[in-house]
């Protein structure tokens, strides 16, 4: 049985909420996080480029606070 949660549906679109944001990388002219999912495992974390994750400003701006705080 698959206990996988179901997206939010907004406007008609599946909705999922990003819970954090655990790495990046810089890829050609873009940035991509490593996003963990809310109500979601670790098995369905993934790269999503900065341009995909509009609605996820304030967790991508928790992330670069959290690692700027790594190297004080």
């Amino acid at each position: 049985m698959d206990l996988t949660p179901l997206p939010d549906i907004i406007n008609k679109e599946e909705k999922y909420k990003v819970k954090e944001v655990w790495n990046y990388r810089k890829q050609g002219y873009g940035t991509w996080f490593l996003v963990h999912w809310k109500s979601y495992g670790n098995n369905h974390n993934q790269w999503i480029a900065e341009s995909g994750l509009l609605h996820a400003k304030e967790a991508i701006q928790d992330y670069w606070m959290k690692i700027s705080s790594w190297n004080l």
